[in-house]
């Protein structure tokens, strides 16, 4: 496998060419002495239950994976806890807002964007509506399924971190 930042050529401070590997996870700028540091992402993902127990799940609209299942969720944005995210993105995506959220756990991930290899910190919650019945498809969702809790099969969602973590779900939570 290659280093993660051999996609960057130029030292993101200087600009310089000698940019070099310094270790497995960092580059540095021999020109200026820039040290930079590959971390992942943060992203979050939720598990929307409604008051009745069932599941809310999306299909993907858009590449990666476009037309698998998903759970709501995404990368989050500057400045933004991964609290705000999870709930910004079911509202982006389903158009709901949540009344309650708890942090259930991580998985580690790898995102491919436009050929890049994004690495991600995926943060995984557990979401309450009192319904589903004004959710609509928006933004990267195609389309809203209800689902209960038995009928979730990982093989039928497109990410593996996602996969993994419906596995995880149905057999802990």
């Amino acid at each position: 496998m290659n280093h993660p930042l051999d996609q960057f050529r130029y030292c993101p401070s200087c600009g310089d060419t000698h940019f070099e590997i310094r270790n497995e996870k960092a580059k540095q700028c021999s020109a200026c002495g820039f040290v930079y540091y590959f971390n992942p992402s943060a992203s979050t993902a939720c598990f929307l239950k409604n008051r009745k127990g069932e599941l809310l799940v999306v299909r993907r609209a858009k590449d990666l994976a476009i037309g698998t299942l998903d759970l709501p969720g995404g990368f989050a944005d500057r400045y933004e806890t991964a609290e705000e995210s999870v709930v910004r993105e079911i509202k982006e995506e389903t158009g709901l807002v949540p009344v309650s959220c708890r942090y259930l756990f991580s998985l580690p991930n790898i995102y491919l964007f436009m050929g890049f290899s994004v690495h991600t910190l995926d943060l995984f919650f557990e979401c309450v509506v009192d319904e589903f019945d004004h959710a609509v498809a928006c933004d990267d969702a195609a389309e809203i399924l209800i689902l209960r809790l038995e009928e979730l099969d990982p093989q039928k969602f497109g990410l593996d971190s996602i996969k993994k973590a419906v596995d995880l779900y149905r057999t802990k939570y």
